[in-house]
Order: C-alpha cells, then structure tokens, then sequence
C-alpha cells in the first residue's frame, strides 16, 4: 500500500496545478493518470485563453487568481508559458446584444474585473481589419489573455516534480474501495493507494471514475473543434468573441498566438455528444465562413493544423466542486465545461489552502476567504461545499 495525503486522479489542467500548490504546502501528493505523461487528455485540446470574464462571479473570482499565476510565471519561476495580455473582446452588432453585455458590467466589475464598454472606434484600433459594418459596440476586458498549454501543463508539471509530487502513469483506476461514508483506498496500475483525501480530476472521463466509486456524476463530454493558422506578423492584441448564432453554429472565438498564429475554435449546434476526437470535414468550412465574414484580414492566411477535444458539460453550465454525501473525502473537481485550462490554476490555489490550513476535509477552515466561491459554483446540493462550512 502507498500512502499519501492527496491522491490525485487526472494530470491535466486542474490536477497539475493542484498537485504542485499542494506539494509546496508541505502534503505527500500522488498525482495519477491513465496516459503515458501529463496534459495528454482535453488539456491538449485546449486553445489557450484565460479569461476572468465570466457571468458568474466565483468564475471571475478563481480566473483572476489563475491570471495572477499565469502572468506572474515568467518573472517568478523562470518558466514561458508564452503568457500574453491581449484582452477579451466581447463584440455587440444590435442593442439586445449590448443591453445584455452592459448588464453584465456591475455584476462583472463588482467582481473585480476590469472591463468596459468600447466603441467601434476602440475595438478596430485592437483589431485592425476587423468589419465594423453594424458594429455598435463591445466590451473590452483588458487584464485576460492568452498561453500554450502545452508550455504551462508543462511547467506545472517541472513545478510539481519539484515540489515532491509522485507521478504515476500509465496508470488506470481499476478499483475504489469504501469505509462507510469514506473512500479508504484505490487500486490503480497495479498498486494500491490510501490518502486522507481523494481528488476526482478527471475531466471528460470524471463520471468514469465515478462511477467506480459507486456514484453518478452528471459530466457528459461534448465535442469541439479547433485550429490555427501560420504564424504571421503581430496585428492583432484581444481574443476576439462573437455571440451571434445560426443554424450551424453559436458563437466563435479567436486570436492571434504570442507566437504569431490564429488559433480559433467554434461552437456546434447541436452539440455533439461523445468521445470522438477526429477531426470533421464540416468544421473548417464553417468557421472560416464566418471568421472572414467579420474579418476579411484573415482570408490570405493558411491552416496548418485541426484537432477536435472535449468540453466535460454539466447540465446548467457550472462545475461540480465539493464532496458527495456517500464519499466524504472524495473531492470533486469536475464539469470545468470547457475551462479547465482558465479555471485549474486558481482554482488549485484556492483548494490546495483549503486543504493545507484545516488538514483534513472535515472541517476546511481555510475556506474562511473562499467559502463563498462553493456557494456560487455549485451545481448540484448533494456537492455544496458550503455544508461542510457550519
């Protein structure tokens, strides 16, 4: 039997930089996963934005502290995640679109988001090129940005090595034992692993794990594509985000790289439910269309690569983060939808001093300053953080 402190399951957005804020804090980590190394599951299939622009304010909340670390890599560590500040640009084309955004604004702002509303004059000074044909606006929020994730699951996980997490892969959970209400062990790659607290990290494959533990966990995987272009000439700073819809799609997104290239990535509709990761022939087609409806600028350049991942979905929307009444030291970090790799780090900075300042699940003192961040999160009450607060 191996025994630690945390044992994490799933090395990806969530779980790297989880298992490194841990090992810092001074807990015995063991971080497993099924792939051969770190960051092979959706984490790869991110696109690299990290915005704190959410509606929702604990969202805002856990993304501001993940910009922090992100921005803060470089100068801190040594470490290039190709972290740039370029922005958010939430772009309005008619007035529903912008009343709704400029609700959002005092809910954002009280937040502490910074964030404004910009005129067409502003938004094409950040994006030259950009059609402004019934543009009438947007709002602007200019501290998000942008990384590789390839560099930063990357760096995370030189961080975590070096902090004394024990990596396991190539690693499938076969078995989850029981104790009552507690999970006692996991039986895992051969070996057998017992901790005071058991994190579920799984991204796409977390109602897998789940499951094993004899629970539902409502994460359904839904499939998105992405991709980028040859790198070019720096012209544009903001990620670029249209909410318009059609019968095809709903909103797209891109930006320009740190490195020079268009990443950007569309949504489907309908959604399309499953694990299939190959690539369609309907994508391309669509999302060019409608990126060079907006931005003609772009029509000249070449793709160089597609590629098609997961969003772990919930049925509302909101990530499922807490512990289940039948597995009360089964720490759920689950149902990121999509934002795993925004979400992780601040959300493995806010865990991980929960964890190290009250030792044990129980009675989690250290969410004295972030309590209210479960509150808003949860999904499902079975999972509110918030009972284990009283």
């Amino acid at each position: 039997m191996k025994n630690y402190d945390v044992v994490i399951i799933g090395a990806g957005s969530v779980g790297l930089p989880l298992s490194w804020q841990l090992a810092e804090k001074g807990l015995k980590v063991a971080l497993l996963d099924e792939e051969a190394s770190w960051g092979r599951g959706q984490n790869r299939a991110a696109i690299g934005g990290i915005r704190a622009t959410h509606s929702d304010p604990a969202k805002i909340r856990i993304c501001l502290e993940s910009i922090r670390l992100f921005s803060s890599m470089q100068e801190k560590y040594g470490l290039d995640m190709e972290w740039r500040e370029g922005g958010y640009l939430y772009i309005a084309f008619d007035e529903a679109t912008k009343q709704q955004f400029c609700a959002l604004l005092k809910k954002q702002k009280a937040a502490g988001l910074d964030i404004e509303w910009v005129g067409p004059e502003t938004i094409y000074r950040l994006a030259p090129g950009l059609r402004t044909d019934d543009l009438i606006g947007g709002t602007y929020s200019p501290q998000d940005g942008y990384a590789s994730p390839l560099m930063a699951a990357s760096a995370f996980h030189y961080l975590a090595l070096a902090a004394g997490v024990s990596f396991f892969f190539n690693t499938k959970v076969k078995a989850i034992h029981r104790e009552g209400e507690r999970i006692s062990s996991i039986e895992a790659g051969g070996e057998s692993f017992s901790a005071d607290i058991f994190v579920n990290a799984a991204g796409a494959k977390a109602a897998d794990i789940a499951k094993i533990a004899g629970f539902d966990l409502p994460v359904f995987p839904d499939c998105h594509e992405a991709g980028v272009t040859e790198p070019v000439e720096r012209f544009m700073e903001p990620m670029i985000v249209d909410v318009r819809s059609d019968a095809e799609s709903g909103n797209y997104y891109f930006y320009q790289a740190a490195t020079g290239q268009i990443v950007f990535c569309i949504t489907p509709r309908p959604q399309i439910w499953g694990r299939d990761k190959d690539s369609t022939s309907t994508f391309l087609p669509l999302v060019v269309r409608r990126m060079l409806e907006l931005y003609p600028r772009l029509r000249n350049l070449r793709v160089r690569r597609t590629w098609r991942g997961m969003y772990p979905m919930t049925p509302d929307g909101l990530p499922i983060i807490g512990y289940p009444d039948m597995a009360v030291n089964f720490l759920q970090l689950v149902g990121m939808c999509g934002q795993g790799f925004m979400m992780g780090p601040g959300l493995g900075s806010i865990i991980s001093r929960s964890i190290a300042a009250s030792g044990c699940h129980e009675r989690p003192e250290g969410f004295t300053d972030y309590g209210f961040l479960f509150d808003e999160l949860s999904i499902n009450r079975s999972f509110d953080h918030a009972e284990l607060l009283s």
